[in-house]
């Protein structure tokens, strides 16, 4: 264990105000607050003295060495901005909703390059209240029945912004508890918005979402009420539960166990008094900051991960369209971060992050494309294959079935390869020795085919539009346009760009194109080919 494993992590606070104060003072109660940071410089010295840590400007807190992790609560604007900078210096970063503003940002921020193990937590803090964890674990068990629906009221007046719009300011949370309940995203999204503080800004919003397993969820929001009501209900086809939080906690979580009676083909209420819930108290904030301190440590895994948020904005998103065009927006699932327009992946395949997919191609069953790997587009990839990590693939390639490409491997575009071929990473391989500081890189040249049960061994490189024949072993560099073949393999001909094997006349008896020997192991198109 390091020395910086074996100490508690040090936070340091990025943004002191409304709402960033009381992240202020939990995180000094864990006792994890090493520094404050805040625009208004007069604001962080007098926390920094409350809290007895220093005041730090944010680019020192990125090169600070001592900061393990950073916590944002800035204006939302922000966010992403600071979020990147401070995950690309290397820091575990909480940030507070939303993520970011658009779904492409977010998105962006998933695609960064960053240390292993950084964790890039966002604050949906209701997903850490103790009465939500509870209804989130009775939907689970199927206490409630089949989920039918689920309605969320956020009201107050006040506080209202200027900066974003009540939509953004509120709902977040709420769709953040309905997604989690519902487990999946909404296929529509409704919603209708009113503005009389500001004409472009609403102050109430009503948003209706459709699920793809018949849910039906809605959230109604506004910072024009009369008075305060956060409540959550969902409703099953065994019972209903209502989460008010501005109850007393010992009524904050109520059951009914409502049914529907059919008489006479008649639905007849039967109603039944509620049931309170016993949910053990605790202040969900609190609970929100260790979560991350436990994330950070590598004893927990992040609850409202940037995949999470990214999946609340696409909602968020969907609201805004429908509110300015007053239609109904059909919600397509959000495309991981570096994946291409039309990208199919088989929903048994694995696709860890980062990873670039260019558009167009398809990936099939029991696939797993590792971190770090880049596959171009219009690509297949068949079933059962593995590639990475780190791996580079061109545009326009087939990978068939039971092929691994591990690390070192770079296919250039438009690469066949067969089914079950072998690329090697060592040249003397034993279970019991690690190698892995050995491994050597193997190319793969433009429009080269490896048939089926062909072994490339590693360091050598196969030249563009080569074509190795099936079972062949490759134990050296093979020219371009050479046919090779055997144990080890041996060049047997030429082919042409086409894959035509080539006769003395060395014309592609499919095209015509002619070829012309420029030495011993050297073929090139006569007058020009679709690549040298």
């Amino acid at each position: 264990m390091t020395s910086k494993q074996a100490r508690a992590p040090r936070i340091a606070m990025v943004g002191c105000g409304y709402w960033g104060k009381n992240l202020l003072r939990n995180f000094h109660e864990l006792g994890v607050l090493h520094a404050v940071c805040d625009a208004d410089q007069e604001r962080a010295a007098a926390f920094a003295q409350q809290y007895g840590v220093g005041a730090a400007a944010f680019a020192d807190v990125l090169v600070d060495p001592t900061v393990d992790g950073v916590v944002i609560a800035t204006p939302a604007e922000q966010h992403a901005m600071h979020a990147r900078e401070a995950l690309l210096a290397g820091k575990h970063v909480f940030v507070e909703k939303p993520l970011a503003l658009t779904v492409a940002e977010a998105q962006q921020l998933r695609a960064l390059d960053v240390p292993p193990g950084r964790v890039l937590m966002v604050g949906h803090l209701l997903q850490y209240h103790p009465v939500f964890v509870r209804l989130k674990q009775m939907v689970a068990a199927g206490e409630l029945g089949r989920l039918e629906y689920v309605y969320s009221n956020r009201l107050n007046l006040g506080k209202v912004r200027r900066e974003e719009n009540i939509l953004w300011s509120f709902a977040p949370h709420d769709i953040s508890m309905i997604l989690a309940l519902v487990g999946s995203l909404p296929e529509e999204v409704t919603a209708v918005g009113a503005s009389y503080l500001h004409k472009t800004i609403a102050d109430v919003t009503t948003t209706h979402l459709a699920f793809p397993g018949g849910e039906n969820a809605h959230v109604y929001v506004s910072w024009l009420h009369p008075f305060k009501e956060q409540k959550l209900v969902v409703v099953g086809d065994a019972g209903m539960a209502v989460f008010n939080d501005c109850e007393p906690w010992s009524n904050k979580l109520v059951v009914y166990r409502h049914r529907i009676d059919w008489k006479d083909g008649i639905p007849v209420p039967n109603k039944a008094d509620g049931q309170a819930i016993e949910v053990g108290q605790a202040e969900p904030l609190r609970a929100e900051c260790e979560h991350f301190l436990a994330c950070m440590e590598g004893r927990e895994t992040c609850r409202t991960d940037a995949a999470e948020a990214t999946r609340v904005l696409s909602v968020l998103e969907a609201a805004e369209q429908s509110m300015a065009t007053r239609r109904t927006v059909a919600l397509a699932p959000p495309r991981p971060a570096g994946i291409g327009e039309g990208v199919m992946v088989h929903e048994s395949a694995y696709v860890d992050s980062p990873v670039e997919i260019g558009a167009g191609t398809r990936i099939w069953h029991f696939s797993h494309v590792l971190a770090g790997s880049r596959i171009g587009r219009d690509c297949t990839i068949g079933q059962n294959v593995v590639i990475g990590p780190k791996v580079s693939i061109g545009d326009r390639c087939k990978i068939q079935n039971n092929v691994s490409i591990y690390k070192g491997v770079t296919l250039e575009d438009g690469v066949f390869c067969g089914p079950s071929c072998v690329f090697t990473n060592v040249n003397t391989p034993r279970a019991e020795i690690e190698r892995k500081n050995e491994f050597l890189e193997t190319r793969v040249g433009r429009g080269a085919t490896i048939g089926a049960n062909a072994t490339v061994v590693c360091g050598v490189s196969l030249g563009a539009w080569c074509f190795i024949a099936a079972g062949a072993v490759v134990t050296r560099d093979v020219p371009a346009y050479a046919l090779m073949a055997g144990v080890p393999a041996r060049r047997i001909g030429w082919v042409s760009e086409t894959g035509e094997r080539l006769g003395s006349d060395l014309i592609c008896p499919r095209t015509g194109t002619a070829y012309r020997e420029t030495g011993p192991e050297r073929l090139e198109p006569a007058n020009g080919g679709i690549a040298a």
